[in-house]
């Protein structure tokens, strides 16, 4: 577990301690949480009238929590004076930490393409004092017991045909968290507003009143690419790039645009609608050497890229077996990725092309 008294991360191992909070129940609600999940014994003190000397009694550590209280009252911090004179007196160790900011609210995070070290700095601080975190499958899910201590933890992920929440569901849980005092975190692979339904939750949570933010992501659209070696754009060979999804098939009139704008196509969600999609652009007039990579699990140790054609795209992706969570990238960019030059029958030859 953590603590900043002081803006500079502290890494303590507080497995077996026994810890005194002092604060207020809303205030200290986060500090309580923390070194719970860290393995302390966690003592809990409101306010200074509660305290008595006996409360120390086989506590390692004391941890104060500078706040109001939790109707609005402020405390003066020095009425916390005799327990700190107490402390010292035993040589208890004691900290201060801010109060954790009022619940009531949601956060929508944008986890990039999933790999803890591709958070933000903002990211990290709002997952430290989230309440409760709803994830994603492609946000970096895996350290989230570390990335949120003690919060509570709920999988809303979807997988290809598969929504065992619903969105709607996700939306109305998001607020009834927050209606019962909770900070709310939604954490999302990628940036929220690409692909990820941001723009829907935060118009939920505007119309049911719960104040609302949004923490932006590495969009894995330029990422994931990027992880293969692949510029989207690149002097001289493409000053554009457009980026679509995947999910349900385009549309003839969109494909023809598509064609017609030149530059580099990013398809996010892309496995399952190849067939349609590199059909539809060699008819609207792309040709099948257009050079094609598929690039799966970006900054994940599985990541593989498949190079390959327009023409010879689906092939390739079968042969390959190629799964999702996948960016397909269509232009001359691909030229750029280090294996470019090698064939499908080569490619296929080894365990994984890791970019």
């Amino acid at each position: 577990m953590s603590t900043q008294p002081t803006g500079t991360e502290l890494i303590l191992d507080c497995a077996g301690l026994t810890v005194l909070i002092a604060g207020t129940t809303t205030a200290a609600r986060r500090t309580v949480r923390r070194y719970s999940a860290g393995g302390a014994t966690v003592r809990r003190i409101a306010t200074p009238g509660q305290f008595h000397p006996r409360l120390l009694d086989a506590v390692s550590l004391t941890v104060v929590v500078e706040s109001s209280d939790d109707v609005g009252g402020v405390i003066d911090e020095n009425s916390w004076a005799p327990l700190r004179e107490a402390c010292r007196e035993r040589r208890i160790l004691t900290a201060s930490e801010e109060a954790a900011p009022p619940g009531g609210r949601v956060t929508l995070i944008g986890g990039g393409p999933g790999v803890e070290d591709l958070l933000t700095v903002r990211a990290k601080q709002s997952l430290r004092e989230a309440d409760v975190v709803l994830y994603d499958r492609l946000g970096p899910y895996r350290t989230l017991p570390q990335l949120a201590p003690g919060a509570e933890l709920i999988d809303v992920g979807k997988t290809p045909g598969h929504h065992p929440v619903s969105q709607t569901d996700i939306e109305k849980l998001m607020v009834a968290k927050a209606r019962e005092g909770h900070h709310v975190v939604r954490l999302k692979g990628g940036d929220p507003f690409v692909f990820g339904r941001g723009g829907e939750e935060v118009n939920t949570c505007v119309a049911a009143g719960i104040p609302v933010t949004t923490v932006p992501g590495i969009s894995s659209s330029i990422a994931v690419p990027a992880a293969a070696g692949i510029p989207v754009t690149y002097r001289g060979v493409a000053h554009a790039f457009t980026v679509v999804s995947g999910h349900q098939p385009l549309t003839e009139q969109e494909l023809d645009a598509l064609a017609k704008l030149g530059g580099t196509i990013v398809v996010l969600m892309g496995i399952g609608t190849l067939p349609q999609l590199t059909s539809g652009l060699r008819k609207a007039g792309l040709a099948s050497t257009v050079p094609v990579a598929i690039v799966e699990k970006g900054y994940s140790p599985e990541q593989r890229t498949t190079v390959t054609n327009l023409g010879e795209a689906v092939t390739a992706a079968g042969l390959a077996r190629c799964t999702s969570p996948a960016v397909v990238v269509i232009g001359e960019v691909v030229r750029q990725h280090r294996d470019f030059q090698a064939t499908l029958e080569q490619v296929l030859s080894r365990p994984l092309v890791v970019s």
